[in-house]
């Protein structure tokens, strides 16, 4: 069904955003993005459109036909939108954000934190903490930005 030939690209597009999309991004507000999530995403936009990678169609030529943003923006934007959720004087998260777990760490370099991957996107898009107050204005900043 997700593969049928000659659709035209309202139904793929309509069909990869209902069906690959809600999936591969569900709950993708508190992971870190890794390049196997665009890898994986572009594999099943090729399979859709019936193009193979022999036919040597770059994926940002295939983003700009169906109207797709990439994954990881799509990511970021997801995870800024919970940052100014986060960011509410709830209580009960604040705790929860600001927790650390006793013990000693393992050795290496440890993983990134949310909060750290978070502030990351932030630098990226320009955003400040003050702007997240306002929740309209936050959705226009992450979606433009």
């Amino acid at each position: 069904m997700l593969n049928v030939k000659h659709l035209s690209v309202v139904t793929v597009r309509g069909r990869l955003s209902s069906c690959v999309r809600s999936s591969m991004l569900h709950e993708s507000e508190t992971w870190p993005v890794r390049k196997d999530n665009e890898v994986a995403e572009m594999r099943m936009v090729r399979w859709m459109c019936g193009i193979k990678v022999k036919d040597r169609v770059p994926s940002k030529e295939l983003r700009e036909k169906l109207g797709l943003d990439d994954i990881i923006s799509v990511l970021q934007q997801n995870r800024s939108r919970w940052a100014c959720i986060a960011n509410k004087d709830n209580d009960w998260m604040k705790k929860c954000m600001e927790y650390e777990a006793e013990g000693s760490r393992p050795r290496g370099r440890p993983k990134r934190t949310w909060r750290e991957v978070v502030q990351k996107d932030c630098q990226a898009r320009k955003l400040n903490k003050e702007d997240a107050v306002d929740n309209s204005i936050w959705r226009k900043l992450i979606k433009n930005g």
